[in-house]
This record gives C-alpha cells, sequence and structure tokens, in this order.
C-alpha cells in the first residue's frame, strides 16, 4: 500500500478543492524516438507522428473518416452468420471473446464495409480493424468481405480494401480457412467484370490473409513501416536458423524486392489512390478535354507533290 498516493495525496486535495482529472491520453509517446506528441496534434495529423513520420494504428471508423471525401460515407451491414459454430472454449468461451471485442470496438466483427467516393470517384471500401481479435478472419468476417465485392460488382464500382489481420481465427479452425478460397472468387468476379481493386498493406498484416485477398490486388500499396508476411520474423529465425536481414518484412524492403508496388504515407492516401483509380479506368486528367481535338485532313494537289 502506497501510503503517499492512498492517504496523503487525498488529503491534501481535499483542503485545496477537488482536482480536475487529467485525461491519460492527453500526450502519446513516440514508439519511435520516445518523443511526446500532443494528442490533438496527432489526431489533426491522421495519427502520424509529425517529427519521425510513424503511422500510429488507427480503427476503422478513423480510417474511412480520413480518406473519404468530407468524411462523409454510408455503412454497409454485414451479413449475419452462425457466433460459434464449433462452439469452442480455451481460457474463455469464443462467445465471450466476441463479446467483449464488439465492445471494445463497437464494430459487429473485424471488418468495416462502406460506400462513398474520394476526389469525386464512387467507390466501396472495405477495412480490417486490428483492434476486433487481431483482425482476425473468421466466418463473419468472410462472409462481410465477400458482401463488400458483391457490393462492388452490383453498383460498378472500384473496391480498396485496407487490410489488418494476424492471420485466420482459430476459434473457428478449418470454417475460417474457408474462407480464403471463398473471398479469392470475390476478387476474381470483380476482375472479370473490369474493375479495380486496389490493396493498402498496414501495420500488420499476416497470416492467412496474405495467401489470398491481400496480395491479389491490381495495385499493392503498403503503409511505412507496416509489417508484412506470412509467418512472423521470429518465427522464421527459430526455423532456418539464421540471422534475418535488417527490416525484413517491413514495407520498404518489401517494395525494394517486388512485392510491394508503392509504400505511400497516409497522409497521401487518398490523392494516390484517386489518381491510380482514374488510370486504371482510363479517365481523361481533370485538366484536359475529354476528346482530343481531331483536325481535318490536309488536302494536296497533284501539282504541289513532289515528283515520284
Amino acid at each position: 500500500m502506497n501510503w503517499i498516493t492512498n492517504y496523503v495525496r487525498p488529503k491534501i486535495n481535499s483542503m485545496l478543492g477537488r482536482r480536475t482529472d487529467m485525461p491519460e491520453n492527453l500526450w502519446i509517446k513516440d514508439p519511435e524516438t520516445g518523443e511526446m506528441v500532443f494528442h490533438k496534434d496527432l489526431e489533426s495529423n491522421q495519427f502520424v507522428i509529425p517529427s519521425s513520420g510513424h503511422h500510429m494504428k488507427i480503427s476503422a471508423k478513423e480510417r474511412l473518416k480520413y480518406f473519404f471525401d468530407d468524411g462523409k460515407y454510408e455503412v454497409l451491414e454485414n451479413p449475419k452468420v452462425v457466433q460459434d459454430p464449433l462452439k469452442f472454449r480455451d481460457e474463455k468461451r469464443y462467445t465471450d471473446r466476441l463479446k467483449e471485442a464488439k465492445t471494445k470496438t463497437g464494430l459487429e466483427d473485424a471488418i468495416l464495409n462502406a460506400v462513398g467516393s474520394i476526389e469525386g470517384l464512387p467507390v466501396v471500401v472495405t477495412v480490417q480493424d486490428f483492434a476486433f481479435m487481431g483482425g482476425s478472419l473468421g466466418m463473419a468476417a468472410g462472409e462481410a468481405i465477400v458482401h463488400a465485392f458483391e457490393v462492388a460488382l452490383q453498383r460498378r464500382r472500384p473496391l480498396i480494401l485496407f487490410a489488418a489481420s494476424g492471420g485466420a481465427r482459430m476459434q473457428e479452425g478449418i470454417l475460417s480457412l474457408m474462407q480464403l478460397p471463398r473471398t479469392t472468387v470475390g476478387v476474381n468476379r470483380l476482375k472479370e467484370a473490369g474493375l479495380p481493386y486496389i490493396v493498402v498493406l498496414t501495420n500488420p498484416t499476416t497470416g492467412g490473409v496474405t495467401a489470398s485477398y491481400a496480395m491479389l490486388g491490381d495495385v499493392h500499396i503498403a503503409e511505412p513501416g507496416a509489417l508484412i508476411g506470412f509467418a512472423g520474423p521470429r518465427v522464421i529465425e527459430q526455423t532456418i536458423r539464421e540471422k534475418l536481414p535488417d527490416g525484413f518484412q517491413r514495407a520498404e524492403y518489401l517494395m525494394e524486392h517486388g512485392m510491394v508496388d508503392m509504400v505511400v504515407s497516409r497522409l497521401e492516401m487518398r490523392p494516390t489512390i484517386a489518381r491510380l483509380l482514374k488510370m486504371l479506368l482510363k479517365m481523361p486528367p481533370a485538366d484536359k478535354p475529354l476528346e482530343p481535338e481531331i483536325l481535318p485532313p490536309t488536302v494536296v494537289s497533284a501539282e504541289a507533290r513532289p515528283p515520284a
């Protein structure tokens, strides 16, 4: 028992009047440099540390707010599925873990789908929230992703997917792994319809997700410093018994080795994706006419033609 904290401080506070408690998240520490950053400044900068450029994790709702024009979008309701098909239990019941995750995040599962526009282009956006059981892929998440592809097909819109996951959800066993081919079929249907599919790999994107829809995009973009891979670096080192290169499985390393097309800051994500969509959809630049000017052919008389 700390008598200063539990006895002396309350006595002093009672004599000086009740003190207003300061919020604990007023300042946030940069994991890379240790610098303290004011929470409001960080929020206005999309949770990117201004000095170091470190990208903090953000929720699915925050990402949608930053990504869509004026922060306006329509959330798509996820299809209903069986909550606990295997009646799984470890230290806790699976149903109890789901309730805790729903209370913590305010989401029904790890996937949040929405429709809106970026720079005037109508799109469908799918976001995985790592805070919901590590963004793990189960039946509900798989069904939600398939539903997003169906909506994109029905409305003839491109689909942008923000991946963040630790892999398949162990509490659903083989039923979780079945979502890998199901989502892959959704990707193929979208591509057959000629609609763009862009994947943004955020920190972390690992496990079975990287063996399916997260690596099947027309363009793969990664946020700076994102961990991307199937198995984690520690597991690989223990398996091959060798020291891995510096930055292994990080976004910049993967771009250098051809696994990722580009690394883009969160602050530049919307204009970059809008520009890519215009290219994929073969739309003309805004500063050029829709159709090229066609000049009439020049007629040259027989007398003016040079001799053969």
